[in-house]
């Protein structure tokens, strides 16, 4: 076996149904006396309910949260939670209040108790990410990273099954890369087979029949090891293009990751034979040269868009997209090539299998 480093995150994770009841515990754990509840508008209702939880330990709901981060709505929150005197945040929802939560942490530094709601898997990282004139920055900082995270999977009942499809492939799209990451190592490499095969198992589930408990569980646990994974090493060519989509097209985030992924899989299936190869297997395969094909029969079944046209990315995108890619690239196992990389976008564009 090859050398290599593992570093593992500082986070309590809490799993299980009903656990949402307990976050007024979790924030004693922490310390936190005043906490300033976080949601997209869609979600202020739930978070109203986690304000009730807390009485007068909550700082209020802050229903602003908005997808890729903007700086003004950064910098407005971090301005509202001043105001209120909150040390500290509940972030309740998917990547973009977790997100907004974080912009608030580097700043402020006040700790984040995320209560996930979606399948993102922001809440295992100390990624952040900033989108400022159409550009989406990203960067690790340990003041971001969750100090709690409350994993209840009754809280996914509610999520809408397009959502909940695109979400975990999203989630899937970290364990992937994580296999064929620069500085991917054995525990991460487990973790990432485990997640992919627990999604692509409990997804078709959730589809067929969205209130089955046992499968929203574990889609949930599928998700919390891909943020593991995402949060623990570095990502490569699929999600330096689906920042791209995100930042300077406003492309929704999981729909892109969903159908961006099996042809970012595709493109390196000879550098990285090896490691795909286990992604094949959590499919149901056993080649590398299977999982881009196996990924987008997976979305199919799923019903996920086919094509990136379908939400919103325009002809010229590709070209635009590979060039942005290619001038400030991420690590890869194959090189970034422009063309290449044109092509693969112009077939995603159009819902094409990879090829």
């Amino acid at each position: 076996m090859d050398s290599f480093v593992y570093q593992g995150q500082p986070s309590r994770v809490v799993f299980g149904w009903g656990r949402l009841d307990g976050v007024a515990e979790e924030l004693d754990r922490l310390g936190v006396r005043r906490a300033l509840v976080l949601t997209t508008p869609e979600q202020q209702a739930l978070g109203e309910r986690v304000a009730a939880l807390l009485g007068e330990r909550s700082a209020g709901v802050y229903a602003k949260a908005k997808m890729h981060v903007p700086v003004e709505v950064a910098e407005a929150a971090r301005a509202e939670a001043a105001r209120q005197g909150a040390d500290g945040c509940i972030a309740v929802g998917g990547g973009s209040t977790i997100g907004l939560g974080k912009a608030i942490a580097l700043e402020a530094g006040l700790p984040i108790l995320a209560v996930p709601t979606t399948y993102a898997g922001s809440e295992m990282t100390p990624i952040y990410g900033l989108t400022e004139q159409r550009l989406k920055t990203t960067g690790r900082d340990p003041r971001v990273l969750p100090r709690t995270v409350i994993y209840d999977p009754q809280l996914t009942l509610s999520l809408p099954v397009a959502i909940s499809a695109c979400s975990g492939m999203n989630a899937m799209a970290h364990a992937v890369e994580a296999l064929y990451a620069q500085d991917a190592n054995p525990i991460i490499s487990l973790m990432a087979e485990e997640s992919i095969r627990a999604l692509a198992q409990a997804l078709p589930a959730v589809v067929a029949d969205p209130e089955h408990r046992e499968a929203r569980r574990d889609a949930l646990y599928g998700a919390w090891l891909a943020g593991i994974c995402l949060g623990s090493v570095g990502m490569a060519i699929h999600h330096k293009l689906c920042h791209t989509l995100g930042g300077t097209f406003n492309l929704p985030h999981a729909p892109a990751h969903a159908i961006l992924l099996p042809h970012s899989a595709h493109y390196n299936r000879e550098a990285a034979a090896e490691p795909l190869s286990r992604a094949a297997r959590a499919l149901g395969g056993s080649r590398a040269d299977e999982v881009g094909p196996l990924l987008h029969r997976l979305n199919q079944r799923l019903g996920i868009p086919q094509g990136l046209a379908d939400i919103g990315f325009p002809a010229e995108g590709p070209a635009e997209t590979a060039r942005i890619a290619c001038d400030k690239p991420y690590y890869n196992p194959r090189p970034f090539e422009r063309e290449a990389i044109e092509a693969l976008l112009d077939r995603a564009l159009q819902g094409q299998a990879p090829a």
